[in-house]
């Protein structure tokens, strides 16, 4: 059994509250502040950690970004 990793910032990931994903962009008293993957325009919040699931982690969306 795998221990999943709680989200942080840089993490891509899945809002099961909001059904989508974005990118953990601060983490401010507990409260998450997402935004859009490909985009600063919108960004929400979510309060309960578990509801986000680690889709793409800090590390790998990095190595993405620098071959592209």
């Amino acid at each position: 059994m795998t221990e999943e990793k709680s989200p942080w910032v840089g993490d891509q990931v899945y809002d099961a509250d909001a059904g989508k994903e974005g990118i953990v962009s601060d983490v401010k008293s507990g409260t998450y502040i997402l935004r859009e993957v490909y985009s600063w325009a919108l960004t929400w919040t979510a309060q309960d950690p578990e509801k986000l699931s680690v889709t793409v982690p800090r590390e790998e969306r990095v190595k993405r970004e620098r071959k592209a």
